[in-house]
C-alpha cells in the first residue's frame, strides 16, 4: 500500500491572519488547534463568520440559535487567544458564490490587512471520494480566494475606499483547511487539546450531532494523527495552499 505524501510545513513567517469561514464550528473542526499555535507565538488571528449558524440546530429557532451560536463561536475563539471575532450576518445555509459575497469579504480583508488568510475546505467532498462539502464552505472558500485579489484591485469595489481605507495586495497565501488535496501543514502537538476545548465550547451545537454522543476529541484526533504522521510529529493540521502574488 502507498505511504501518503509527506507535508510540507507551513510557513511562519508572518504576523497578521485573518480566518474566514461560513459558520461558527468550522474553524474548530481541525484548524483551531493550529491557531491556538500561532496566537501563543505572538501573531495576530481575526475571525470573520459569513454566517451566524442560526440554521444549524433543528431543535432551535433561528433567533434563539443565533444569538446562541454567536455566545459559543466567541467563547471558543477565546480558548485559542482570539478576541476578535466579526459576524457578517449573511444567511445560514443559502450562501451564494457572486459579486456580493466577494465583495463583503474584500472589505474585510482591506480592514484587517492580513498577510495570510485561511478559510474552510471548498473541493466538493472531504475525502476526495464520497464524504459531500457542504454548500456554503463551497461558496465560502471560492469567493474568499477571489476576493483576496479583489481586495488589491483598486477599481474593484472603489466605494470601499473610504475613510482611509486602501486597497490591499500584500496577501501571501490563502490556506483551506481539511482539503483533501492538503499537501502543507502545522504541528499542533502542543497545542491539539486547546483546539479539543475550543470544539467543546460550541455545546449547543455538537449536542444536537446525531445521537447527542460526539466525541470532540475522538473527531479531532481521527484528523490530526494521519496528518501528524505525515508530518513526523504526532498530531498535525493539513491546509491546502494558494499563493496570490500580487505583491
Amino acid at each position: 500500500m502507498a505511504q501518503p505524501e509527506p507535508l510540507t510545513p507551513l510557513a511562519e513567517d508572518w504576523q497578521r491572519a485573518l480566518a474566514v469561514v461560513a459558520h461558527p464550528d468550522d474553524l474548530e473542526f481541525g484548524a483551531a488547534a493550529a491557531v491556538a499555535r500561532w496566537t501563543g507565538q505572538g501573531k495576530e488571528v481575526v475571525y470573520c463568520l459569513l454566517t451566524s449558524g442560526e440554521a444549524g440546530i433543528d431543535g432551535m429557532a433561528p433567533e434563539r440559535s443565533r444569538v446562541l451560536r454567536e455566545e459559543e463561536q466567541r467563547a471558543s475563539a477565546a480558548v485559542v487567544g482570539v478576541s476578535a471575532v466579526e459576524f457578517l450576518g449573511l444567511p445560514d445555509g443559502l450562501l451564494e458564490y457572486g459579486v456580493p459575497l466577494r465583495r463583503a469579504i474584500a472589505g474585510v480583508v482591506r480592514r484587517h490587512r492580513p498577510d495570510v488568510v485561511l478559510t474552510n475546505n471548498f473541493r466538493e467532498t472531504w475525502d476526495g471520494a464520497y464524504a459531500l462539502n457542504q454548500a456554503d464552505h463551497i461558496a465560502c472558500g471560492r469567493a474568499t480566494l477571489d476576493a483576496v485579489r479583489d481586495a488589491g484591485n483598486r477599481w474593484i469595489f472603489p466605494e470601499q475606499l473610504t475613510d482611509g481605507t486602501q486597497p490591499w495586495s500584500r496577501v501571501r497565501e490563502v490556506w483551506a483547511a481539511g482539503s483533501p488535496v492538503a499537501r502543507h501543514g502545522v504541528d499542533v502537538t502542543d497545542t491539539f487539546a486547546r483546539g479539543v476545548d475550543s470544539l467543546r465550547a460550541h455545546g449547543a451545537y455538537l449536542s444536537g450531532l446525531g445521537d447527542g454522543g460526539f466525541d470532540a476529541e475522538e473527531f479531532l484526533e481521527g484528523m490530526a494523527r494521519p496528518a501528524g504522521t505525515r508530518l513526523g510529529v504526532r498530531y498535525g493540521a493539513a491546509f491546502e495552499v494558494f499563493r496570490i502574488d500580487l505583491a
